[in-house]
């Protein structure tokens, strides 16, 4: 099993079932280690030199967060902002994003059809989170999956039970 860090920011954690449950099935399995950003960092102030050096020993990475006001939660925008190094496009230093599996699983209470160019916000959720894509792009890393979940907070024990099925069947193959 490949060594994997989720990393994973929701400012309002208690209000959302589908993302609790998505933490737990990563708590139960070892080859998985959680960072919860809103958790770790309360107060905003990203140790970017100790993340850097945490990056460079998994194997694959899985960020998870919720669309906020049509975008990215803020501090995982900080976080990419600051960890993510301009130097890793040198040869001399080490990126350790290069060639890495990366899912991006994100969840909305909005409708599917909603984030359509004809829907009610005319954008897709791949652009609401271009600049993510774009970066992890840029440093090469292996986008292999974009997992989108509308409606999650309105979803089922079964439905979310399904959608952590599918998700683990992806994550082995």
């Amino acid at each position: 099993m490949k060594k994997t860090l989720v990393i994973f920011a929701h400012p309002y954690l208690e209000h959302s079932n589908s993302n609790v449950e998505l933490i737990n099935f990563y708590v139960r399995h070892q080859h998985f280690t959680l960072r919860d950003l809103y958790e770790e960092y309360p107060d905003f102030h990203i140790a970017a030199f100790r993340e850097r050096k945490r990056l460079k020993n998994y194997d694959r990475f899985i960020f998870q967060f919720p669309i906020i006001w049509f975008g990215m939660p803020p501090l995982l925008r900080l976080w990419i902002d600051e960890v993510f190094d301009r130097n890793w496009l040198n040869e001399v230093e080490e990126n350790p994003l290069e060639g890495k599996e990366v899912y991006i699983v994100v969840t909305t209470g909005g409708k599917e059809r909603s984030f359509s160019r004809e829907g009610t916000y005319h954008y897709t959720i791949e652009e609401l989170i271009s600049g993510l894509i774009v970066s992890l792009k840029v440093f090469k890393a292996n986008i292999k999956d974009i997992i989108i979940v509308y409606e999650a907070n309105k979803l089922s024990k079964k439905e979310i039970i399904l959608h952590k099925q599918k998700f683990a069947e992806l994550l082995n193959q």
